[in-house]
């Protein structure tokens, strides 16, 4: 592929994102109008995903693993019910979607590079979905919901119990879809490690303004069915026997740390290492009594729960963090294991390699993401003063929820 010419056009095109996506959608919908049905009936988010995914691929033509992201890429679209036929409809309207916003820059050139890029693009996702298929695992997997539990207003735990066995590692998350909100996923992380009857738990932190956190907190009910996507992720244990290790969670964070130490407590008790688990007031920190529980599991464990002050805001919660951070050493030899909200995990990371610690050896996902669609910089004094935040799916790696 001609890197270079890929790019030029996308630095134009991108200038017009928002534009171009809408485009995009019009003319996608205009040629094939029952198309329209396999979408939800919100497209921002839709519109985010689909830019940020092409930004993502844009900026690592060159990576060698590019191929293994979209062949990930490909098996989660299985949820999608993506075919063939919609991959091309797909890739006619972004190409038309292109055209129209790069002007003067789609010189027949370009549009040679971008039909061959996309055609490879779209043979490896389908490549990754047949490879899925092929070793039997399904489009999605039913689950029933057989506990649903408030805890204040905010949040909800769930569990799940999927009707055929349900593959996954502690530490990964899942997308969810529910017949109240029809055709929209949103990720979470799994929150235990694999029982011997299947049950998944989920934490759901109700978002204000949040459809899907706002429907599975006031609307879904015990006896209902969701739908769950293949697992992703890789917030998965990793450290040798007998290697020391950190594990920080802030808010619903608490998910996949309480995973990877159910883990940790059934395969190494022996272990050493520190916990530390953070909210924004002693209401939020839910997850002290199971904490409390696994450290007994795991006498080698010291845990420290952190809140702000009453009344404070809850900044001051990461500020105590950072601070308590600070006061442990020996932080070279750590493995970390790091989740929360995405602020946090950006403040906690800086800090930590401040600290000493390696940081590849800061293992964290960040969980994809929803947010209104923003256009690009326009021009590069723009780009410097205020880059923009970017939105996109990774099933399989270590770094991107409404909820």
């Amino acid at each position: 592929m001609d890197a270079q010419l890929l790019r030029s056009v996308f630095s134009v095109v991108e200038r017009r994102a928002e534009h171009a996506v809408t485009f995009f959608y019009a003319h996608l919908f205009w040629h094939n109008p029952g198309m329209r049905a396999l979408f939800p009936e919100d497209l921002a988010p839709q519109r985010d995903r689909l830019f940020a995914a092409l930004t993502h691929v844009v900026t690592r033509l060159e990576d060698p693993g590019l191929a293994h992201y979209l062949g990930q890429l490909g098996r989660d679209h299985r949820k999608f019910l993506a075919t063939p036929a919609l991959y091309a409809q797909v890739g006619a309207s972004l190409l038309a979607a292109f055209g129209h916003a790069a002007g003067a820059a789609w010189t027949p050139e370009a549009e040679k590079a971008w039909t061959e890029a996309y055609g490879r693009v779209a043979d490896l996702m389908q490549a990754g979905a047949e490879e899925s298929a092929a070793g039997g695992e399904p489009a999605w997997w039913d689950a029933d919901v057989v506990r649903h539990e408030r805890y204040g207003a905010d949040l909800t735990l769930l569990t799940l119990r999927p009707r055929r066995p349900y593959p996954y590692l502690p530490g990964q998350y899942v997308s969810l879809s529910t017949l109240h909100l029809p055709r929209v996923w949103r990720t979470y992380s799994l929150a235990n490690a694999p029982r011997p009857d299947g049950t998944l738990d989920l934490h759901v932190s109700r978002i204000r303004g949040g459809l899907m956190s706002t429907a599975l907190t006031e609307r879904l009910r015990v006896g209902e069915t969701v739908r769950l996507s293949s697992p992703g992720g890789a917030l998965t244990a990793r450290t040798p026997p007998g290697k020391p290790r950190t594990y920080i969670a802030g808010g619903t964070g608490w998910a996949p740390v309480r995973a990877l130490l159910e883990e940790a407590a059934r395969d190494e008790p022996e272990l050493e290492g520190r916990l530390f688990v953070v909210a924004r007031a002693k209401e939020y920190l839910y997850g002290r009594p199971e904490a409390e529980r696994l450290c007994g599991l795991i006498p080698g464990l010291r845990a420290t729960f952190i809140t702000a002050a009453p009344g404070r805001p809850r900044d001051q919660a990461t500020e105590r963090l950072v601070q308590a951070l600070r006061a442990a050493v020996n932080w070279p030899a750590h493995d970390v294991y790091l989740a929360g909200p995405p602020g946090l995990l950006d403040e906690v990371a800086e800090a930590l390699t401040g600290l000493g610690t390696d940081p590849v050896r800061i293992f964290h996902d960040r969980l994809p993401a929803v947010g209104r669609f923003r256009t690009r910089p326009g021009t590069r004094a723009e780009w410097l003063i205020e880059p923009p935040q970017l939105h996109w799916h990774n099933p399989d790696a270590r770094a991107p929820r409404e909820d």
